[in-house]
């Protein structure tokens, strides 16, 4: 039997840098109550939602994940010709293939890297943190390219009272390169497919194509048996993740959970028991609910506004459609 060489990759990885874009249309709680019966004040005390952000007819998927990646590549200190690997997590590329990480590695200038999409929901940003650590680790890379991004405004039901204020469009992306010691933790992550059926898309595109329904498909869910899990399941997830990193919440500096809802941060915050001192993001009161861009958004906009520093410890959890999670602790680049 041949020996087979063993992989030359780094020791440990590390997010050497982050960038984020949202679309430059912000849409205010009223233009959402021009079709659906609520108020500004019921869905702010629902969710924490303010305003969000809608992409135009040139804001793609893959133009503002090239914003976004443009942005951490720079942050990161290397040439877009130094990245090897780019991984795109979206539900919301109309394109089956080929996969939009194809596109935005050639229109970045990154030569010829492995590219894939990755279609994990609201947890999407973990599982590709995952693989690009695996992949520097491993050594079938060096510095791979990881991009949160959605467009759920296109898969948005305008008329569903329970969920037509909830979601946003953005890109938020990251640099994961080597590391001389452990700077993104082991990864807690998992699905339990028998509570699917909790957030789903209304129908499959070939029901749409057959032309059986007439609604264009979109996102809906049970908001109840979602906030439920969502604060009692994943706090126990994000408390082995911390286990897991040989941490405990007193060591936490910032705490940046998928910005599904201001209630359930909140939650978990409580059910965590966090420290007064650990910053916690709220991205989700401006931005709204993101999916897979969630986390990375969030993640940038506390570093750029200076609530947390390179540096710190952060607990980063996500959890969605699948049902899906993925968790972790990582040092801020």
């Amino acid at each position: 039997m041949a020996k087979i060489r063993p992989s030359q990759g780094s020791p440990y990885a590390r997010i050497m840098g982050v960038g984020g874009y949202r679309p430059t249309r912000v849409v205010p709680n009223e233009v959402i109550l021009e079709t659906i019966d609520s108020s500004d004040e019921w869905i702010r005390s629902r969710s924490g939602i303010a305003t969000r952000h809608w992409a135009s007819d040139e804001e793609t998927v893959a133009m503002m994940s090239i914003e976004a990646s443009g942005k951490a590549i720079a942050d990161a200190g290397i040439t877009p010709e130094q990245i090897d690997g780019v991984i795109v997590s979206t539900v919301s590329h109309f394109k089956q293939t080929p996969a939009v990480a194809t596109e935005i590695a050639d229109r970045i200038g990154a030569g010829k890297p492995a590219a894939f999409d990755i279609s994990a929901g609201c947890a999407g940003f973990g599982y590709g943190l995952t693989l690009a650590k695996g992949m520097v680790v491993e050594g079938s890379a060096r510095y791979v390219l990881v991009i949160g991004v959605e467009r759920l405004s296109d898969l948005t039901d305008l008329e569903d009272r329970a969920t037509a204020f909830l979601f946003g469009d953005g890109a938020g992306a990251v640099v994961v390169g080597p590391s001389q010691e452990p700077q993104i933790g082991p990864t807690v992550w998992g699905s339990e497919g028998d509570k699917s059926n909790t957030i789903m898309q209304t129908v499959p595109w070939d029901d749409y194509r057959r032309g059986t329904v007439e609604r264009f498909p979109a996102l809906t869910q049970e908001g109840q048996a979602v906030f439920r899990w969502a604060v009692f399941e994943m706090a126990k997830i994000a408390q082995q993740a911390l286990d897991a990193a040989g941490i405990t919440s007193a060591d936490l500096d910032v705490f940046i959970p998928h910005q599904a809802n201001m209630r359930i941060i909140d939650s978990m915050v409580k059910t965590l028991k966090l420290p007064e001192h650990v910053t916690v993001a709220r991205d989700v009161e401006t931005t709204g609910n993101t999916s897979a861009a969630s986390i990375p958004l969030a993640m940038e906009r506390l570093l750029a506004t200076g609530q947390a520093k390179s540096g710190d410890t952060a607990l980063v959890i996500g959890f969605g459609a699948g049902l899906v999670y993925a968790a972790t602790v990582v040092t801020l680049p």
